[in-house]
């Protein structure tokens, strides 16, 4: 979205390291400081959660193995202040003419559609682990990664068929659960109703119904491809249970096997902590936690126009199959 784009490059440009760090201890408060902000009830009682809110942030999941980040957890103001300065001028005019074409290439649009957000502050996602790295990979899920191509949704990148493309460039699932930032459209509006609470992505406009009525599960046998959702309140926090995933959904090489807690805490009127623990012992030796500090956003959500079958998957498929013609009429090289 572009007003977005415009905001989050005005942060990025504009605001000082401080009000980053400030977001960064906002989201932390609930751990730090129980009951600071005294959170609205809903006309029926709950904690009310409801707003547009904007997740995006170019703060990875994983500390680097190497470089200057490696061994620390936090950033210091001026590290801040210089991460977000250079993102916001990744994709300007200006830096353009200082890269070779290929890199010119992989920036792909200019700077009015990125919306990549800022850093939360710490150099990953992760806080625990305490070195910021996803757990240890079992063997198992060693050789699952191994299969996986990438892409969001647990296929094999080949060009056999659009079944063997991710779900992503399939129009049907761009936000895993949990929530990740991307390049742009990282905002998601919640909105609540007695017993549930609903949470509208606006990438692929996915629609998350999550009943806060204690019912149970639904059969293993009914697997979308962003799980079975069932929420409880715990005092102000909003605790999500999410599991039975679709066989070949994924997230960094966990699939089906895969239960994803979320927590939802208001920390401000304008400040959300957004906390996920991702338990799959078939594919990690342990679980790991995750939080980002979310913000809240004006608004409105804009339509995501992506559909299946759409004239993209239709020539990129095409695009393969004359790139495969050509050599087989090509002379054997070796």
């Amino acid at each position: 979205m572009f007003r977005h784009y415009v905001v989050a490059l005005s942060i990025a440009a504009l605001v000082s390291a401080g009000l980053v760090t400030s977001l960064n201890a906002q989201a932390r408060a609930p751990a730090n400081a129980k009951g600071a902000y005294k959170v609205g009830k809903t006309p029926w009682g709950d904690p009310d959660i409801q707003g547009i809110w904007n997740f995006g942030t170019i703060t990875p999941l994983q500390r680097p193995l190497q470089g200057e980040f490696a061994d620390k957890s936090d950033l210091s103001p001026d590290e801040i202040a210089k991460i977000n300065d250079a993102e916001a001028n990744r994709a300007s005019a200006e830096n353009r003419k200082n890269i070779s074409k290929e890199q010119d290439r992989d920036l792909a649009y200019n700077a009015e559609w990125w919306d990549r957000g800022v850093s939360v502050g710490r150099t990953s996602l992760i806080i625990d682990p305490s070195d910021g790295r996803l757990p240890e990979y079992t063997q198992a899920g060693k050789e699952r990664l191994a299969k996986l191509e990438g892409g969001m949704g647990g296929e094999r990148r080949g060009f056999d068929s659009y079944a063997s493309r991710a779900l992503n460039e399939r129009c049907l699932v761009y936000r895993p659960v949990p929530v990740r930032s991307s390049g742009y459209n990282n905002n998601a509006q919640i909105v609540q109703g007695p017993g549930y609470v609903a949470m509208l992505q606006e990438q692929i406009h996915e629609t998350r119904i999550i009943p806060v009525d204690g019912r149970p599960f639904t059969s293993d046998s009914i697997r979308p491809w962003l799980g079975v959702s069932r929420g409880r309140w715990e005092g102000d926090t909003l605790v999500v249970e999410t599991r039975n995933f679709h066989p070949d959904s994924n997230y960094e090489g966990s699939g089906p096997n895969r239960v994803v807690t979320e927590k939802f805490t208001r920390t401000g009127p304008d400040s959300m902590s957004y906390e996920f623990t991702v338990n799959d012992p078939t594919i990690w030796v342990r679980p790991f936690t995750g939080q980002v500090p979310w913000r809240i956003d004006e608004g409105p959500l804009f339509e995501y126009a992506c559909h299946e079958g759409n004239y993209g998957m239709v020539n990129l498929l095409r695009g393969q199959r004359n790139l495969e013609k050509a050599a087989a009429t090509k002379p054997n090289e070796r």
